[in-house]
């Protein structure tokens, strides 16, 4: 049984960080792509990040510069650190592992809510 389970959400002021934690169980983790995922209120869920390997790594456009993916294989563990962080990043953030792109993911964790609000 595959398991995605997140950590680390909040509540956070504007410009501060804040870093998600996912730890995945049931799984060849290091033949998966791993991703964060949002969705906010009212909208569609959207990519955040997704890594493979150590290189190939993606971003949406409104978190480049600010967020940071990456993974340790040996753990079984994805981590995003979000920086700069603006009222429009809150959202409930989702865990997803993928074997292949183009494709939705497989897998998804139960997400985590990040608020950010003076």
């Amino acid at each position: 049984q595959v398991q995605l389970v997140e950590s680390g959400g909040g509540l956070v002021q504007p410009g501060g960080s804040l870093k998600l934690s996912c730890v995945a169980s049931g799984l060849d983790f290091s033949i998966y792509h791993m991703g964060w995922y949002r969705q906010a209120p009212g909208k569609q869920r959207e990519l955040v990040a997704r890594i493979f390997g150590e290189t190939r790594l993606s971003y949406a456009d409104s978190v480049k510069d600010r967020f940071t993916i990456s993974r340790d294989d040996a753990k079984n563990l994805v981590v995003l650190q979000m920086t700069s962080l603006k009222p429009e990043d809150t959202a409930t953030y989702y865990c997803s592992a993928q074997r292949w792109l183009g494709v939705t993911p497989l897998y998804w964790g139960q997400g985590i809510q990040v608020t950010v609000s003076s």
